[in-house]
């Protein structure tokens, strides 16, 4: 409800403006897919996909100079041609072929000029703006009579709390602009520490999200192929695999075993399967990327595609190139 009501008047705030313009939020996440390593401490994300506004397009860079087993992009931003929209007495200036001068006079400047760095779409100054935004609804919002808002410091999202005398939820928005009309985006979620402000990272967490519902609605009614998911990102809290790792490992197993195989019955065998697959995808330093190149998706799931085409990148690839590393990788699982 909150996350809707935020679209409404996001779109009321910016119908008429030359930023981008904001889509329906989007739950990603493991609260969203329905577990979580730690429920007390549950971070609610949404990804808002933004396309762009009157007289300008987005056109999506992939950053060849990375490396081979992440896909970054920039979002570069061009302005398009509206002389026909304004000849038809709609209230706009082209931005190409009107002087800058009647520009600055009449008319608020284009993305270029707000959000941009170069020709390119700022993660930062987006995360600025989105600050500014939501800042200045919260008051009109029906939430805010019952709900005290907090923002949050972070560079590449909207990280903010909102908080009454028995709750409270913490929220943080991400954006991103979705490629053509599949379930991948490129997404302000960084993957490394230092992301460069223009740096949009490939997202996977809408796919994986459609993910995990479709696996809900085929499974019986007492599966409990969340509850071993839990189980394990609990149980490696601390001890070095990522909360990713096992999320990877439990969908490549959900893809492979039947849905009628994680019943109540089958908690323990299922536990083995998944301790299995961590000890021999770290013997063998790999863990295959589940959304990219996997032609077993349902087909509910849209990707790209050269995203369905390509090689599957190894998540253990540090595994792979630093020994010492796979032998602290080994002793991690002896541990587990």
């Amino acid at each position: 409800d909150l996350m809707d009501n935020f679209t409404i008047y996001f779109g009321h705030v910016l119908c008429n403006s030359f930023y981008p313009v904001l889509q329906r939020a989007i739950g990603v996440g493991s609260a969203f897919e329905g577990w979580s390593p730690c429920e007390q401490d549950v971070v609610y994300r949404v990804l808002i996909p933004m396309t762009p506004p009157r007289g300008h397009s987005f056109h999506l860079e992939l950053d060849t100079d990375g490396q081979r087993h992440v896909r970054n992009f920039r979002v570069r931003v061009q302005l398009e041609c509206t002389c026909t929209r304004e000849q038809q007495g709609e209230n706009m200036l082209c931005f190409l072929h009107n002087p800058e001068e009647e520009l600055r006079r009449n008319q608020d400047p284009s993305l270029l000029h707000t959000l941009c760095t170069g020709s390119y779409l700022d993660v930062h100054k987006t995360a600025r703006w989105f600050y500014q935004l939501v800042r200045a609804i919260w008051p009109a919002l029906p939430q805010a009579h019952n709900w005290h808002l907090v923002l949050l410091p972070s560079r590449r999202s909207c990280l903010f709390k909102v908080t009454n005398r028995e709750e409270c939820f913490w929220i943080e928005m991400l954006f991103g602009v979705r490629q053509g009309d599949s379930d991948i985006f490129v997404s302000s979620q960084p993957r490394e520490a230092r992301t460069p402000s223009t740096t949009w990272p490939e997202s996977y967490a809408v796919a994986e999200v459609k993910f995990f519902k479709y696996i809900t609605r085929q499974v019986p009614p007492d599966s409990l192929h969340l509850k071993c998911l839990q189980f394990f990102t609990r149980l490696q809290l601390g001890i070095g695999f990522s909360t990713y790792t096992m999320k990877t490992i439990v969908m490549h197993l959900l893809n492979v075993v039947p849905v009628s195989r994680w019943r109540r019955r089958d908690f323990l065998q299922r536990l083995v399967d998944i301790n299995e697959s961590l000890r021999l995808c770290v013997e063998v330093r790999r863990l295959n990327h589940f959304i990219v190149g996997n032609q077993r998706l349902p087909e509910e799931i849209s990707l790209p595609p050269d995203v369905q085409m390509a090689e599957p990148p190894n998540l253990f690839h540090h595994l792979a190139q630093d020994s010492a590393a796979h032998s602290q990788a080994m002793s991690e699982y002896q541990v587990l």
